[in-house]
């Protein structure tokens, strides 16, 4: 399946989380298994022949396409976790949303120094969580090799200012 295929199973839900805000909802398209597995079999197709030692999947959406990614290569899955839901010390970054200010956090030791990292999520906009796990991740000691996301919306995208290079199944 094409990734303007599986964009058709997208959906585009106006005004959320806020007026004047597309949001792009992937529910839509993980409920078709036939989809869900074109996602991953694409993305994982994109990334192999970077070296990674782990997948950095920020939380909620990103956890969906970064667990099973990660189990399909045989690395290690860092979760990035919104403030208070992680039980042991974390590092913590604040970003700018395109709506909103919010903060990410992840586990101290949830990086091995020198690791290689790859950052994992549904969509990239702003880059603001993006830029945040990021850091959080060099903070740790790891090396971001890049950030994967099944959508990038272009517009947006250009100013995320993110280091790594950005990789992207669907860029609309």
């Amino acid at each position: 399946m094409k990734p303007a295929e599986i964009l058709t199973y997208i959906r585009n839900v106006p005004d959320f989380p806020k007026k004047g805000i597309l949001f792009k909802d992937i529910t839509t398209a993980l409920e078709e298994p036939v989809v869900y597995k074109a996602i991953i079999d694409n993305m994982a197709e994109q990334i192999k022949n970077i070296k990674i030692d782990n997948i950095a999947a920020i939380e909620s959406r990103g956890y969906l396409l970064g667990a099973p990614l990660a189990y399909k290569l045989g690395v290690g899955l860092t979760i990035i976790r919104k403030p208070g839901k992680l039980p042991s010390k974390v590092y913590r970054e604040e970003y700018d949303l395109e709506y909103g200010t919010d903060a990410l956090e992840m586990h101290q030791d949830a990086i091995k120094k020198g690791a290689k990292v790859l950052v994992v999520d549904d969509v990239l906009a702003t880059g603001g969580t993006a830029r945040a796990t990021c850091k959080l991740i060099e903070r740790a000691g790891g090396e971001v090799v890049g950030a994967l996301v099944l959508m990038e919306l272009v517009a947006l995208s250009q100013k995320a200012g993110l280091k790594a290079p950005v990789l992207s199944l669907i860029k609309c």
